[in-house]
């Protein structure tokens, strides 16, 4: 019905009113035809009729007989175009000798590189000269003053250009970026209704230069803390949060302050047993009128906790039984995040993981106290256990000293290696296997057996030395540099040597089969291992052996080592160190030339080549003796990755049991170190003091680390 009703609509609205409307005959041509049988649709009589259309509209061509004429064909058109006829309404095409022309190869076309329009140089050059000068913030105390001028420098886009700039529209560029810089540096010190305009000033000189890029701050009133509230659960102790945050009511609103109090939360939390606990955001509602902002601070504590047991994925290097050995806690203590970090520290030294983390997992675990059990999960990803390693070194009377070695960190888990080593030198050679047994049953605690063959020949002695030894310890390392360290040994050891014999007037070819145990106790309150600058340092160790080739003989041997660094500076640190050594119960001739004490050389007194101080024979080779005493100091001036050292070296080897401090030797020299991520490498030239003959004038020595 809606259909129909709008068509009757429009038809109504464009037929002509019925009185002058030419009634059509029932059976027109263009009549409608009757609807389909059986649809009920209204009757549609036809507008205009053919009739009407016949009277009202001309016949084609009544006008104008051109209109009735066929059209001719394509072929018929192009032809007479050809024939240059035309046609009416259309010009021929005239030739022209241009276009008729061939196009040219693309080899004769001209190109050119284009060129870059420049920007106009200023009236007086190149470049625009500039000085840039801040107004207004005298109202601050002068440190408030100060600090605020030294961010500004660091991060101004003015004083990046260091007073020069292509023209003045890049100025006013540089001068409104600074102008929101001086903005946000002051409502980060609390003066948030602060207002920065900008100006250039010109020079009165004829050409304007220099001009003056000028920032007119208006600080304005400094907004400080009127309230502090934390929206925490309670915690143990009650004051937790609030003592940590270190923030008081009216002080200054200073973004830094505020980030490092809620950081020092956010820190402070997880040390006291709290280790789900977040930091929320912060709101500070500032009130214009008092020029006070109310600070509020939500904090999610989260349960109390304490460590339970361990947990560990990934591609495991060891079990969690090891990481349990690792650990520095014990199950039932609070949880501190420390001993977490410190276990994350002792899993990247053990050097089997390429990437490890270690993360608190709660258990849902609820003790008598209230606090929650948490599980400490440990992800490993198991990195290449072999290693393959070389050093070097050089010293005069020592030669060069090569050394390398292959190891298996892993190949007898939980971290038991496997170390197999060999040395080439221009007097040493020789090749050892050792297993060794890093965290063995004990935090740092290090078992170690191993099987060594050396060849040494030197002017001192000329040995083939076999040896087999165990040693239990507890070292420092370069991660952790412990206070009090420890080490006990045995060794069994069959050595053919050459020594003199004064009985026989010659050198003569010995053989000595030795056993003994070994006692190490070190002291170090240094900063540093390889490279100390400050503390003490001190250990003694004591060595019982006996010769065991003929009957037993029983002797001891000791030897105390001391030194100390102070610093003076940041450059320059004074250091010194002494020696003692000494050996009861045995003469020289029956104690084996290996075992002996020597002198001389980059770790001993420099200046005086490898072994060379003390006791002589007749052809004035080293014989060695049974006691020692060395001291040494040196400056040491450092800057950046490079420094130079300036020392003095003295000692002497004497024949008897215990040294008597006589007839010491001194040497002098300086060194220049190469400070790199592993240690300093270092490079030292010394000469003797009162130098006898056979003495080499000056003496070098190559190696990795502080000469002590």
């Amino acid at each position: 019905m809606v259909s129909a009703t709008v068509a009757e609509a429009a038809v109504a609205q464009v037929t002509p009113p019925p009185a002058e409307r030419p009634v059509c005959p029932p059976e027109a041509p263009n009549a409608a035809p009757p609807p389909p049988p059986g649809a009920n649709l209204p009757v549609v009589e036809p507008i205009v009729c053919q009739e009407e259309v016949a009277r009202e509209v001309p016949p084609l061509g009544a006008d104008d007989p051109a209109l009735a004429t066929p059209l001719e064909s394509v072929a018929e058109f192009e032809a007479r175009l050809r024939a240059g006829e035309g046609a009416a309404g259309i010009a021929a095409p005239t030739a022209e000798t241009e276009l008729a022309q061939p196009l040219p190869s693309l080899g004769q076309f001209d190109v050119r590189e284009v060129e870059l329009a420049q920007s106009e140089p200023s009236a007086a050059g190149a470049e625009l000269r500039y000085a840039v000068r801040i107004e207004g913030l005298d109202g601050a105390d002068a440190e408030t003053e100060t600090a605020l001028r030294g961010q500004f420098d660091a991060l101004s886009a003015l004083a990046d250009g260091k007073g020069k700039v292509a023209n003045e529209a890049m100025l006013s560029a540089r001068l409104g970026e600074d102008s929101k810089l001086v903005q946000r540096i002051l409502q980060a010190e609390g003066w948030y209704d602060a207002a920065v305009q900008t100006r250039i000033e010109r020079s009165p000189a004829a050409d304007g230069q220099p001009v003056t890029a000028v920032l007119l701050v208006a600080p304005g009133n400094r907004y400080r803390i009127g309230s502090i509230t934390v929206r925490a659960d309670p915690t143990t102790p009650p004051d937790l949060i609030g003592r940590n945050l270190a923030l008081q009511a009216g002080e200054p609103i200073v973004a830094q302050r505020i980030q490092g109090a809620e950081a020092n939360v956010a820190v402070v939390l997880p040390q006291q047993g709290y280790p789900f606990a977040t930091v929320g955001q912060r709101d500070v509602l500032l009130d214009p009128d008092t020029h006070l902002g109310d600070y509020t601070l939500p904090v999610i504590v989260g349960p109390r906790a304490r460590f339970g047991g361990f947990r560990t994925t990934g591609d495991l290097a060891f079990d969690a039984r090891h990481v349990q050995v690792l650990a520095r806690f014990k199950r039932g203590e609070l949880y501190d995040s420390r001993d977490v970090d410190d276990l994350r520290q002792a899993l990247v030294a053990t050097g089997l993981l390429t990437t490890v983390a270690v993360a608190p997992d709660r258990t849902g675990q609820v003790n008598v106290d209230g606090t929650e059990n948490v599980t400490v999960l440990v992800t490993q990803n198991a990195g290449p256990p072999r290693t393959l390693a070389a050093s070097a070194g050089y010293g005069t009377g020592q030669g060069f000293r090569l050394e390398g070695s292959w190891t298996h960190r892993n190949l007898f888990p939980p971290e038991g290696a496997l170390v197999a080593s060999a040395v080439a030198g221009t007097q040493e050679q020789g090749a050892s296997v050792i297993f060794r047994r890093s965290n063995a049953s004990k935090r740092d605690r290090t078992l170690q057996f191993g099987l060594e063959a050396l060849r040494s020949r030197f002017e001192a002695f000329d040995a083939l030395t076999g040896r087999l030894f165990a040693r239990l310890s507890y070292d420092s390392t370069p991660i952790w540099r412990k206070t009090l360290t420890w080490g006990l040994g045995a060794e069994l050891l069959g050595t053919v040597e050459e020594d003199y014999s004064f009985a026989l007037g010659k050198r003569d070819k010995r053989r000595f089969l030795i056993g003994g145990v070994s006692g190490q106790l070190g002291f170090d309150r240094t900063d540093s291992l390889l490279d100390p600058t400050r503390g003490l340092r001190a250990q003694i160790l004591v060595q019982p052996e006996g010769a065991l080739s003929d009957g037993f003989r029983p002797y001891l041997r000791s030897q105390l080592d001391g030194s100390a660094y102070y610093p003076v500076g940041n450059s320059l640190v004074v250091a010194g160190r002494a020696r003692i050594g000494t050996t009861l119960g045995i003469d020289r001739f029956n104690l084996a030339p290996s075992r002996r004490f020597y002198g001389g050389g980059g770790g001993s007194v420099r200046g005086f080549a490898y072994q060379q101080l003390g006791p002589k024979d007749p052809a004035d080779r080293p014989l060695g003796g049974l006691s020692l005493t060395e001291a040494a100091a040196e400056v040491r001036y450092r800057f950046g990755d490079f420094g130079v050292v300036g020392f003095i070296d003295m000692g002497q080897v004497y024949e008897d049991r215990v040294p008597s401090f006589r007839g010491l030797r001194t040497g002098v020299g300086i060194g220049g170190r190469y400070y790199t991520s592993f240690g300093p490498l270092r490079f030292d030239v010394a000469t003797p003091l009162g130098r006898k003959p056979g003495e080499s004038r000056f003496n070098i020595y190559i190696s990795i680390g502080q000469a002590f």
